[in-house]
């Protein structure tokens, strides 16, 4: 489904070779209270494993985690969740899954660090007869049984477009943007970055400088927005594409600390609760609201139903992407445009935040201008 995917070289090998020797140490710590045998097993339960990347973007453990444990216990009470987070280590993430192997996961419902060396990983699974579902970021050249996530090149043309149209409109259409990718590991970055310059490139906006910001830190954001006010200069920026949430504060820190008043139109990504109170208050102009409730239940009944030797549900999959192996069978997810005109009918009408969450403290007087009023 993404073109960009088909023409992946193969990567990773020389990593999958040394995970698949016997590791001298195992990280038994990260699968919270799971150090039991594989022979221990529940017998009307099982053991599935969610192993996700990292913290730094919010909507992991504040989403992602509690929807996908939730659902998991609703559709099966019995079953165990071996749950780690990596904090952005690729060899942790390895190290976390051989963990939840030994313990004896069923299924590995797995978002990739490094999108390349998670195929070591893919691999181990395998060789283990454990199906792995690709969750969020496709993990390529790898033998992934499912992959679950959004268009993830359409996202970074909703950003591009939103960020063109907008300043389009305030007469700004042919000035300087900066623009804030995500990390050089990630595959969907990759995409986002694809899609946003499929838009921005050719629309009369000039690029003044670029970066990708390493684990999609919101502190090296910060200093790339410092490094490009330098460089450009701060009265001539008009725009800032940043591909995330956590990346556009960075950036809005940056301009802030710079004394740019009022600040240009920031883009952002995943409906972060700092990012929709940023919006309702002007100094991020939006973010895309992708269904990560929706995500990690669906997520959820296909580890579930790979547990018991079956299939996703019926009409759960909807596409293919090649992630250099193989067309994997795919779940696909919308997402669109959140801004400030359409806080209440996106996050606030599906309950992903809710009004009250948004308009505590400092942001009620916001929200009561923005009409938004718990």
């Amino acid at each position: 489904m993404h073109s960009s995917t088909s023409r992946i070289r193969t990567v990773g090998v020389l990593t999958a070779l040394m995970f698949l020797a016997p590791a001298c140490k195992r990280d038994n710590t990260e699968a919270k209270g799971n150090a039991a045998p594989a022979a221990e097993k529940a017998a009307s339960g099982g053991k599935i494993a969610l192993l996700l990347p990292e913290s730094k973007t919010a909507r992991y453990e504040t989403q992602d985690r509690p929807h996908f444990e939730r659902k998991v216990k609703e559709l099966c009470p019995d079953c165990q969740i071996l749950y780690s987070n990596a904090e952005q280590d690729a060899s942790k993430q390895q190290n976390q899954a051989e963990a939840a192997l030994t313990n004896g996961a069923q299924v590995l419902v797995l978002d990739p660090v490094d999108s390349a060396s998670a195929a070591a990983i893919v691999a181990r699974a395998k060789q283990a007869k454990v199906p792995v579902l690709s969750y969020e970021r496709l993990i390529l050249n790898a033998d992934v049984d499912y992959y679950i996530s959004f268009d993830n090149e359409q996202v970074g043309k909703l950003q591009g477009q939103a960020l063109v149209d907008k300043l389009k409109a305030d007469g700004k259409g042919t000035g300087t943007i900066v623009m804030i990718h995500g990390s050089p590991t990630d595959n969907n970055a990759k995409l986002y970055k694809s899609g946003s310059h499929s838009v921005i490139d050719g629309s009369g906006l000039k690029v003044g400088v670029e970066y990708d910001t390493p684990d999609w830190s919101p502190d090296k954001a910060q200093q790339q927005m410092e490094q490009a006010l330098t460089r450009l200069g701060k009265d001539t920026i008009v725009g800032v594409y940043a591909a995330n949430d956590g990346t556009a504060s960075g950036a809005i820190s940056a301009m802030k600390a710079a004394g740019i008043n009022p600040l240009p139109p920031v883009t952002g990504q995943d409906a972060e609760l700092a990012a929709i109170q940023r919006i309702i208050t002007g100094e991020q102009y939006m973010t895309v609201y992708k269904a990560i409730k929706k995500e990690g239940e669906i997520a959820a009944e296909v580890a579930v139903a790979l547990m018991r030797g079956g299939q996703p549900p019926e009409g759960r999959v909807n596409g293919k992407v090649n992630n250099g192996t193989k067309d994997v069978p795919s779940i696909l997810l919308p997402a669109q445009i959140v801004t400030k005109d359409n806080v209440k009918s996106t996050v606030i009408a599906d309950g992903f935040w809710t009004a009250a969450q948004i308009c505590e403290g400092a942001y009620a007087s916001a929200c009561a201008t923005a009409q938004l009023q718990p």
